[in-house]
């Protein structure tokens, strides 16, 4: 499949926030990080490539792969043929649905055509010879996680889900999956890092949410459709505003030698696993009336009276 030259995109403070085009993403292939890190003004290098494909109803798309490469469905429906087999997708939710991922190794043909409008696919390849024949991923062939259930007052309890990893698939070089992350909550939390770079592929709901991203000591704010490209050995804690869902995608690119197994924990923050020490509990109520006013003293105005 030849790939589309990209749109122009916000320009951002930070080399590895890619925000979408000004005009949203095009109908067909969207490029947004390239292996070798050269896409558009970003140079990081995720080694990978990355992108969005829209299909209209009834448009088709054959990808003849010449790269480890996997289709991930955000939304809409499709009818799919890969390996030889043919299947029927369809998701509605990012947030209550599970993903639907088609998994193919160099020289294979993916065959999609989809049955509705705004039909959309996260694509990504990755050079790799050991990774041969196809996989069809349904929405129950995932591992689903609620982790931070239990740990510093709720404050990062998430939904993870793993797709496919070292452990079932270790002729692949990449490892992905999703989290949702629930309103105001923290997720990729403690802080932790890994020597193998990652992308990240944000979305909100409502989609005027947004959240902040840690990379390292830098913090950037994520809106709906945006990219992060997270270089190896950087911490990259999330969290998402107070009202909003945040969904991202994440794959995890697979160093020479050296696969991603795991994450290490900053060491200042690995108290936060202890169940047993929740943190500074704050009294919810105000002690004396003049809290209570005080406290009003906050809450918005009612339209027409003054501030």
């Amino acid at each position: 499949m030849k790939n589309s030259s990209p749109a122009p995109a916000h320009r951002t403070p930070h080399p590895c926030l890619i925000r979408p085009p000004l005009s949203g993403f095009k109908w067909g292939y969207n490029e947004i990080a390239q292996e070798g890190g050269q896409a558009g003004d970003h140079a990081i290098d995720g080694m990978m490539d990355f992108g969005i494909h829209r299909l209209r109803a009834n448009e088709a798309v054959q990808d003849k792969t010449q790269k480890e490469t996997a289709w991930l469905l955000l939304k809409g429906a499709a009818h799919v043929s890969l390996g030889g087999r043919n299947h029927r997708v369809e998701r509605d939710s990012l947030l209550e649905q599970g993903p639907i991922v088609l998994h193919a190794g160099a020289g294979e043909t993916i065959d999609i055509h989809a049955l509705v409008d705004e039909t959309e696919w996260i694509v990504m390849r990755t050079t790799n010879s050991r990774y041969k024949g196809t996989r069809f991923y349904a929405q129950d062939e995932h591992v689903t996680e609620v982790r931070g259930r239990g740990l510093v007052q709720g404050a990062c309890q998430r939904l993870v889900r793993t797709v496919f990893d070292h452990s079932n698939r270790p002729e692949s070089n990449l490892v992905l999956g999703e989290v949702v992350n629930l309103p105001g909550r923290w997720s990729s939390y403690p802080p932790h890092h890994h020597p193998q770079p990652e992308i990240y592929h944000y979305r909100f709901t409502p989609a005027q949410g947004y959240g902040h991203a840690e990379l390292g000591e830098e913090v950037v704010k994520v809106q709906h459709r945006d990219t992060v490209i997270i270089p190896g050995g950087l911490d990259h804690g999330q969290v998402a505003a107070p009202g909003y869902a945040m969904y991202y995608l994440w794959v995890v690119r697979h160093l020479p030698r050296r696969p991603y197994k795991g994450f290490t924990v900053t060491p200042a923050h690995q108290w936060v696993l202890d169940a047993s020490e929740q943190g500074w509990e704050a009294a919810l109520e105000p002690p004396d009336a003049n809290a209570s006013r005080r406290t009003a003293a906050y809450a918005p105005a009612k339209k027409g009276s003054r501030k």
